[in-house]
């Protein structure tokens, strides 16, 4: 609107047969694919349609007339809400379609719901013809039949009471579904069926004598349902795993089993107990009937809570109802919300934040006027995760309750809970079970998720409600209790018993804060968060009895670790004469010792052990088998530690066990002394300019870290001239020895030359220069050679390379032949600039970018040992991948930035098969100067690579993936990233199976036509193969420190099997794809071109590789395929050993 305030004009059409479809809707239907894939059960939602739609009809627009009051109508408050809120949240925009198309793809469908109101009524008339039965003993189950098991725990055997089963008084909706926030995929409707009051005393809330009714009615209700062919399956369950609360889920038979579950709860009549009976500091199990040791009586809140949610769930639906009734956006709300949990696994199992508390949580907010009913779903989302994140319900309780003086206080809630959230009645708190770790997961993931939220270069949508974030893939380091019976012997440890009775023998749950709340102690400042796995549901068929507790499975720990403070080895305690110093003696038990340090102070002290900086990355293994050992009685067997299981692929056979980070440095080190010397050289007729290395070694991202060695010179001969060793014949083929390139940079002069030959002719003779210094100052043993200078020094080949600045410029320059000087482009000016400029650049930033982040560089040569193993490195080239783990750690959303080498490989085998490579570029904001590039992608996309890496250097063309992959390799990579990520967590999570992480590593050869297999004794690289051979080589170098400088040159950079491989490629290249391992792979793959095996006509300048065939007068050529087989032998010979052919596609 105008500053002046002129009126609008209302240019718009109105349509007969259907709306328009404006650009904001197609958006919103392509964004349905992305929907589609990750709720894989959810419907097309096509009951909006007309039958215009259905029918195909062409769509016919009629211009209306308006008056011109109309056309000058001021805007409704609506338009202007929506004209505001385009205006405040512009790049949100988007966000807020997707979102909407999201709801429409969790909402039940008009026929789901006549699906399950059809089954409910079915069901509550077979309910109410429950027959009644005599009245007999709580614990006499004679008027059962023995097909059908009581779903309790009996502990212990028998309590007081009388039990008969009659109908029920009432049956009524509860929950989510008559509320309207039902939810896809896991479709779960709540049916509450009334108990009479003839079955119940009012002093049933004593010893379990309830919950066991409750649970005797529900026997009886299957036991009546058993024979209805109504009824699909049925199976009992426990409320977010309590014991004390089973349910009944039944199932309609047929082809509909799956698509919805109809949750029986047996209740109470609302009222029947008094609330007061279940005030938290109250007790309602007597220690004498649980024990039978007379003592006092501890309060049990946990089993109040538990009793009394039974007499609330229609109020709570009458609250809701008339909460949601004044803001229509509210179960789009709670929907969104409850999808948001989902993905974080937050929102099922014992002790979750579930849907209920997602809509008591808005229900909360709206009455506390922090958000109005006139905001829209998205505006709901926000506000409820940004009170989240700013809200810690284990300090500061809230309450919805409207009368707080009649009812326990807050503080009464959080003398007994760890968290607190008060329901309407004031007398229940709803967050009872969920402990303190959760809640404060809770808080990170909302936290996390506000950060985000704006930023313009993350996708929003996808981060924050369609990424899935299972615990393996969110922590660093997670570890499982298996045996979980040892928490009985834990809870006698810690003096539990109070706990145990509140609980009803609970060993698992009465144990854990106490664990939880040890762990956070002892590790203290080495994490950012500790959570824990919820335990699912039980599930088990009525004619079985009901699990134990030790039948759940294992519980999983999770530690975001502090990547500065995870490592270190030394716990610093306070003095030895401060009064804290015998609580510390007391966590740290015998581990603790005085210690004197540097600086004078004697303080208690514990030491962990860790040489190695992968050993390092292990001291919270150290600490947590300790104090559990120390305090809990769990021994270390039953711990499961899975924090570094996938390191062992990259560690390096030296006496410490480690990843390489060591070997890098000294390699690192090693370099910059040697930029130091070259700075320092004098007699250079121009001035070094700059020094950069140009090498993954130099960014700690060499797949094995090159080490220094030292040459056995009987494994030699010398060459004369060059002072060159020279591999003796029969030996096997010498180590590989890696030079590191380093690109040195002279000043701009006048008198360098114009003409690309002289230029190259200069830098022979820099080359020359250089070496003769190097060896008359230093005594380094120098080769130089047109191209470069080898320098050998401490054990390592550096391989100097001068350049010219304007050289790039020089070659693309061209004189016509009228004298013109022409500028093109071209690829050796490319490949110039990419050697000389790009890959320097990219070696220093990643090179900082590990020093921020210590397990970058581990990463990445766990991502290229994967790569590499899979066949895959010629496609994803070092440098991509390089790129790809880098933007892990800068844009990690809806992660934390990874501080294990393990779990940053799980996040690129996720990245590479989830990512949406043709609608989006990956953004690697190197030094945070890229802002938004999303446009101008696509408006080229076409013309670019399949796989586009975006840099604040490289916006537009992406040229680390300008040549590889091609689409139908990175299709290929996609599908096997995914299996391997697959496998892999299934591998870690569950420990049941065999471990063996190296599995992925082992590429399917069934894919492949020919397998050529190699002499290992040829194989530079033999060791490190996925699996090493049993037998080694000696391969002409000694173990230990590096050698003295001087002496001949070793035998550089040469690798018979990358050798072979060029080979074939340019003899055969346009008939098959080779494939490689290049870190010690046997085996070179083969796989024929299928256009290479059609007939082409006979040309003289074509018969390489060919046999004539002649049909009629046609004459055409195929490939000879046992003549190309049995060149590859030829070619290869002492190299290869065997050649396969595993197909005959060619004769087809």
């Amino acid at each position: 609107m105008s500053g002046s305030g002129a009126p609008i004009r209302r240019l718009f059409v109105q349509p007969i047969l259907v709306k328009t479809i404006g650009p904001a809707q197609r958006e919103k239907r392509a964004n349905h694919r992305h929907v589609s894939l990750t709720l894989g059960t959810c419907e097309s939602g096509m009951k909006g349609k007309s039958k215009a739609d259905h029918a195909g009809e062409e769509v016919v627009y009629h211009p209306v007339k308006l008056s011109r009051n109309d056309l000058y109508r001021p805007p409704t408050a609506e338009e202007l809400n929506q004209l505001k809120e385009a205006e405040s949240l512009f790049h949100c925009s988007l966000l807020k379609m997707q979102m909407e198309e999201l709801l429409k793809e969790v909402a039940l469908s008009e026929r789901r719901k006549r699906q399950i109101d059809s089954f409910i009524q079915t069901v509550t008339k077979l309910i109410q013809t429950v027959p009644d039965s005599p009245e007999v003993e709580v614990s006499d189950l004679s008027w059962l039949s023995g097909a059908v098991k009581v779903p309790f725990l009996l502990v212990p055997k028998t309590t007081k009471g009388k039990f008969h089963m009659a109908p029920p008084s009432s049956i009524d909706l509860i929950g989510s579904y008559p509320l309207g926030t039902c939810t896809k995929p896991n479709v779960m409707v709540d049916l509450a069926v009334t108990i009479p009051n003839d079955v119940l005393h009012p002093k049933d809330v004593l010893n379990q004598r309830y919950p066991r009714k409750r649970a005797l009615y529900l026997a009886g209700l299957a036991q009546h349902l058993a024979s209805s062919s109504d009824i699909g399956t049925m199976q009992y369950s426990c409320l977010h795993g309590n014991r004390l609360r089973p349910v009944l889920l039944l199932t309609p038979p047929g082809k509909d089993s799956s698509s919805f579950t109809l949750r029986v709860h047996a209740c109470p009549a609302p009222g029947f107990f008094k609330p007061s009976r279940f005030h938290p500091q109250r007790n309602n199990i007597r220690t004498e009937w649980y024990t039978g040791l007379q003592t006092s009586e501890p309060p049990t809140p946990h089993y109040n809570s538990s009793v009394l949610g039974d007499l609330l769930p229609r109020a709570h639906l009458q609250f809701l109802s008339a909460v949601s009734s004044q803001c229509s956006a509210f179960t789009d709300g709670v929907a969104l919300l409850k999808v948001w949990l989902r993905q974080r696994e937050l929102d099922q199992g014992t002790g979750c934040f579930n849907g209920f508390l997602a809509s008591m949580l808005l229900a909360y907010l709206l009455i506390t006027h922090r958000i109005s009913n006139s905001m829209t779903a998205y505006q709901l989302l926000r506000n409820a995760l940004n009170f989240l994140a700013s809200t810690d319900l284990t300090v500061n309780g809230i309450s919805l309750a409207k009368d707080p003086d009649s009812t326990p206080s807050i503080s009464e809630f959080h003398d007994a809970f760890q968290v607190v959230f008060v329901d309407p009645s004031g007398h229940l708190n709803m967050c009872a079970d969920i402990t303190a770790c959760t809640y404060k997961q809770l808080q990170h993931e909302a936290s996390l998720s506000m950060q985000f939220w704006d930023n313009p270069t993350v996708d929003g949508f996808q981060c924050l409600l369609m990424t899935p974030k299972p615990m393996i893939r969110t922590s660093d380091h997670v570890f499982q209790l298996c045996e979980l019976v040892k928490l009985q012997s834990s809870c006698k440890k810690l003096n539990l018993l109070s706990e145990l009775m509140d609980h009803s023998g609970d060993y698992i749950h009465t144990a854990l804060p106490f664990i939880l709340s040890l762990l956070q102690q002892g590790l203290s400042q080495r994490i950012h968060l500790l959570t824990h796995s919820l335990s699912p549901d039980p599930k088990w068929s009525v004619e079985s009895e009901a699990p134990k507790h030790k039948a759940q499975p294992p519980l999983s720990f999770g530690l975001l670790l502090r990547a500065e403070l995870s490592s270190t080895v030394l716990d610093r305690g306070p003095p030895a004469d401060s009064p804290k110093a015998a609580e510390f003696r007391q966590l740290w038990g015998p581990r603790s010792e005085l210690r004197r340090f540097q600086d004078g102070d004697i303080t208690e002290a514990v030491l962990w052990h860790g040489e190695s900086i992968c050993q390092k990355r292990l001291v919270p293994k150290q600490i947590i088998t300790h104090l559990l050992q120390l305090h809990a009685d769990i021994p270390e067997s039953c711990v499961r530690y899975v924090g570094a299981m996938v390191d062992d692929v990259i560690k390096t056979g030296s006496e410490v066990s480690g990843t390489g980070e060591e070997e890098s440095l000294v390699v690192v080190q090693s370099y910059d002394d040697l930029s130091r010397k070259l700075w320092r050289l004098e007699g250079l007729p121009l001035t070094i300019t700059a020094v950069q290395g140009a090498h993954p070694a130099l960014r700690y991202t060499q797949v094995k870290p090159l080490a220094l060695t030292r040459k056995l010179y009987s494994f030699f001969d010398r060459e004369k001239t060059s002072r060159s060793l020279v591999p003796k014949e029969g030996k096997p083929c010498p180590v590989y020895i890696t030079p590191i390139t380093v690109i040195c940079h002279m000043e701009g002069s006048g008198k360098w030359p114009h003409d690309r030959l002289a230029i190259q002719h200069i830098r022979a003779a820099f080359h020359i220069q250089l070496g003769e210094l190097l060896r008359k100052h230093h005594n380094y043993t120098c080769r130089p050679c047109p191209t470069h200078l080898d320098v050998w020094k401490d054990g390592l080949v550096f391989r100097i390379q001068v350049a010219y600045h304007r050289e790039p410029q020089v070659l693309r320059e061209s004189l016509t032949a009228e004298g013109l000087l022409v500028v093109r482009d071209n690829d050796e000016a490319q490949a110039l600039e990419m050697a000389t400029i790009h890959k320097p650049l990219l070696t220093s930033t990643l090179h900082g970018l590990q020093q921020q982040h210590p397990c970058f560089g581990a990463a990445c040569r766990l991502v290229k040992r994967w790569l590499s193993a899979q066949l895959f490195s010629d496609d994803i080239t070092e440098d991509t991948a390089d790129l790809l783990v880098a933007s892990l750690f800068l844009q990690p959303a809806p992660f934390t930035a990874p501080s294990s080498p393990q779990v940053a490989f799980l996040r690129f085998l996720h990245l590479l098969s989830s990512f949406d490579w043709r609608n989006n570029p990956l953004i690697v904001n190197l030094n945070n100067q890229l802002t938004e590039i999303k446009n101008g992608f696509m408006a080229t996309r076409e013309s670019l690579p399949v796989m586009f890496i975006a840099t604040p250097k490289d916006k537009k063309l992406s040229m680390w993936t300008k040549r590889s992959p091609s689409i139908q390799m990175l299709q290929r990579v996609i599908m096997v990233a995914a299996e391997s990520l697959k496998v892999l967590e299934h591998q870690l999570i569950d420990g049941s199976q065999k471990q063996d992480v190296r599995v992925i590593l082992r590429p399917p050869l069934e894919a492949y036509d020919v397998v050529i297999h190699l002499n290992p004794k040829q194989v530079p690289l033999l060791d490190q193969a996925v699996d090493p051979p049993a037998i080694t080589f000696s391969r002409g170098v000694m173990s230990g420190s590096a050698a003295q400088p001087g002496g001949p040159l070793p035998v550089i950079d040469y690798n018979p099997v990358s050798l072979y491989l060029g080979e074939l490629r340019e003899a055969f290249g346009d008939l098959a794809l080779f494939f490689c391992d290049p870190c010690g792979g046997t085996v070179i793959t083969v796989l024929w071109k299928p256009k290479a095996f059609i007939p082409t006509p006979f040309k003289t300048s074509q018969v390489s590789a060919r046999s004539v065939e002649v049909t009629g007068d046609e004459t055409k050529t195929v490939p000879n395929v046992e003549a190309i087989l049995e060149d590859f032998r030829i070619m290869g010979k002492g190299l290869v050993k065997s050649v396969e052919a595993r197909t005959e596609k060619w004769s087809f």
